[in-house]
C-alpha cells in the first residue's frame, strides 16, 4: 500500500468515525458540535487565505506605505522640499509663521 492510499484510507476512517460520533449526540449536542465545526472550518478557510495571499498583501502594503511617505515629502521628485527633517520629523515651513503679539498661546 502506498503512501498516498494509507493517507486517504486514515482520513477516510477518520470522517466516518466523527460522523458515528456526531449520530450518538443529543440534538442539542449535535447543533453545539456542528457550531463547533462550522466556527473550525472558517478559522481554517480564513487561515489558507491568509497564507495563499501574504506575498500579495505585503507587497501592496509596501506600495502603499511607499507612496505615502513620498505624498508626506512634498510628492513630486526633484521638487525642492518646502520644509525641514529633524530625524524622523518633519516641519513644513507653514509652521514657521511668526507670532503675532496678541496671541501670547
Amino acid at each position: 500500500m502506498s503512501l498516498v492510499e494509507a493517507l486517504f484510507t486514515a482520513c477516510t476512517l477518520a470522517v466516518c468515525a466523527v460522523l458515528l460520533v456526531r449520530l450518538c449526540l443529543s440534538p442539542a449536542r449535535r447543533q453545539r458540535f456542528d457550531a463547533t465545526a462550522h466556527r473550525w472550518g472558517q478559522a481554517l478557510r480564513h487561515g489558507t487565505r491568509q497564507l495563499w495571499h501574504w506575498r500579495t498583501a505585503r507587497r501592496v502594503a509596501r506600495a502603499e506605505a511607499e507612496s505615502a511617505i513620498r505624498r508626506a515629502r512634498g510628492g513630486k521628485p526633484g521638487e525642492a522640499d518646502p520644509g525641514e527633517w529633524a530625524g524622523n520629523v518633519y516641519t513644513p515651513k507653514s509652521f514657521r509663521k511668526p507670532r503675532r503679539p496678541d496671541q501670547l498661546h
